[in-house]
């Protein structure tokens, strides 16, 4: 256990920042998982709403330092080419 003032206030700082990584990751997840059933359900409408609303939060995830940049661009493009595919088969 930490003894010096200082190396107690980063145990605490730690403690604060893992709970709000674990926040972002978890909600990013969840986004994540309801655009992957939305495309394996085949509503067209429904992905295209959840695609936007991923992204900006794998966006935010970014800049907030949960997830790497290259990781976030690998997602968004993966997903836009399944929902282009999804949307094509579909017209």
């Amino acid at each position: 256990m930490a003894n010096h003032v200082s190396a107690l206030k980063r145990v605490r700082q730690t403690e604060t920042r893992t709970e709000v990584n674990r926040a972002n990751r978890t909600r990013v997840r969840s986004s994540l998982r309801a655009l992957r059933e939305a495309l394996v359900k085949g509503d067209v409408t429904a992905a295209q709403t959840q695609y936007r609303a991923t992204v900006s939060l794998l966006d935010k995830s970014v800049q907030k330092g949960v997830l790497h940049d290259n990781t976030a661009s690998r997602y968004k493009s993966r997903l836009n080419a399944r929902l282009k595919a999804l949307a094509t088969a579909k017209a």
